[in-house]
């Protein structure tokens, strides 16, 4: 499994709209000025956040996102989902003969449906209010070093 950049991102701005929204929504503009990323890059991140259900557009001037759930209910399985389509490793299709077939079975079965499933059980179990404290406890701790 690999996350593209726009998988990266848009987990970034999710994380930024979700410590930034304790007062209503936020807007793209104020999320891609302060994680350095195009507003029309963000706008097709959040087309497809808002499609899978991560996220809800307010309309009008003073317009935004807002979270279409609490953070602690929205994992980061169903952002990628919402953001790649796919978090699994796909099986490759074999029309060769029957030895190179087995192989592929074999590894279908005992590697590749189990990285899938362990993929799952760990992407599940990660909350978006997980990635914010994490991000919260590491900016305080940022902005308490004092270099010399």
């Amino acid at each position: 499994m690999k996350i593209s950049t726009k998988g990266r991102y848009g987990i970034r701005a999710l994380i930024d709209l979700a410590v930034n929204s304790t007062n209503g929504h936020v807007s793209l503009v104020n999320i891609a000025n302060r994680n350095q990323i195009s507003v029309h890059y963000l706008e097709h991140v959040f087309s497809s956040l808002k499609r899978g259900g991560i996220v809800k557009s307010v309309k009008g001037a003073q317009g935004g996102y807002v979270l279409a759930d609490k953070p602690e209910n929205i994992t980061v399985a169903q952002m990628i989902l919402a953001l790649e389509g796919s978090y699994s490793i796909e099986p490759e299709s074999v029309n060769e003969d029957a030895l190179c077939e087995t192989v592929s079975k074999v590894m279908d079965t005992l590697l590749w449906d189990r990285v899938n499933e362990e993929t799952k059980r760990i992407l599940e179990s990660i909350t978006l209010a997980d990635l914010v404290n994490e991000f919260v406890r590491e900016y305080e701790t940022e902005q308490n070093m004092y270099y010399i």
